[in-house]
């Protein structure tokens, strides 16, 4: 029963996500990113206030051994939200959706790189088929045309550089949970993000009108209860098991575009998201296989030791 509510609960946080992005998108046109992201961070406050309380963590689930560490990780994911939310202004919702599904992938490569873990030929490879997809995805719009469209150039390419600064983010979140517990990663992440948007300021923030404001709250609001869902799917079922319903964000991209944007996916988006989503597949069904081999070894250890 574990793995199904933790099933469950991973498809309820995409969903609250998506909803989150669509909220953001809306509001582009009148708010700045930073702004949009300070309002992200600042109401989901109270959401993660709340589940620390139920859990019982709220006296000591925020304290850390590690300060600086929350700090890097806070300034690379924040950068990561914002450049995220400017593309949400630039790309139809499908778009940024498919180019975020790189993140993950260069998670694989940054572990490698940062974190010293072994990455064989499989898993490389794996991770090269599914950037040629982001490629597939990202061609139309650095293509040097009579259609080029400055804006969506720029979006493109901030979304991989968010893309990018999430990989980066995550493992500081692998590195971080060696010495810190999930509430306080959680908590100073949306405190920090907080804090960082408010450098923004100078850059042009404005007083939203009352339905723009609306939004931007239950954007905040959606974003704290899907981090509470993602954080629990986890506890509750493994991540080779979980993981792959990511992906179901790209259905409800689709559908939302369609309908509340009137965005049309091309040919050659769907092809490029659908590469990029078989070589996450890929990945994770490796991983699995590495957990279950290396579970194996410690039984196999343990009853020599015996």
């Amino acid at each position: 029963m574990q793995p199904l509510r933790g099933i469950m609960f991973k498809v309820l946080s995409v969903c609250l996500f998506m909803a989150m992005a669509s909220l953001i998108k809306a509001a582009s046109d009148n708010v700045p990113p930073g702004q949009a992201v300070f309002f992200r961070a600042f109401f989901a406050l109270p959401i993660i206030l709340g589940w620390l309380a139920i859990r019982g963590d709220l006296r000591n689930g925020w304290r850390t051994n590690n300060p600086m560490g929350h700090f890097w990780r806070g300034l690379i994911g924040t950068s990561a939200m914002g450049l995220g939310f400017t593309g949400l202004g630039l790309l139809p919702l499908p778009e940024v959706t498919a180019i975020g599904y790189a993140a993950p992938l260069l998670v694989v490569i940054f572990a490698a790189m940062f974190l010293n873990e072994e990455v064989r030929i499989f898993r490389l490879s794996a991770v090269a088929l599914g950037m040629v997809g982001v490629l597939i995805v990202l061609s139309p719009r650095l293509s040097v045309g009579a259609t080029l469209n400055v804006g969506e150039t720029l979006g493109a390419v901030v979304v991989l550089m968010g893309a990018v600064l999430a990989a980066l983010a995550q493992v500081f979140v692998r590195k971080l949970v060696a010495t810190e517990g999930t509430a306080a990663i959680v908590f100073w992440f949306t405190i920090t993000s907080a804090l960082l948007s408010l450098l923004t300021l100078p850059w042009g923030w404005v007083v939203p009108e009352w339905h723009v404001a609306g939004m931007l709250v239950a954007a905040g609001l959606f974003g704290g209860v899907g981090q509470i869902f993602l954080t629990s799917s986890y506890r509750l079922a493994d991540a080779s098991l979980v993981a792959p319903f990511d992906y179901t964000s790209m259905i409800l991209a689709l559908t939302i575009g369609y309908l509340i944007f009137g965005e049309v996916p091309t040919t050659t988006m769907l092809i490029g998201a659908g590469i990029v989503i078989f070589a996450g597949v890929l990945i994770i069904w490796r991983e699995r296989q590495l957990g279950l081999e290396r579970a194996r070894q410690r039984k196999a250890t343990g009853n020599v030791g015996g």
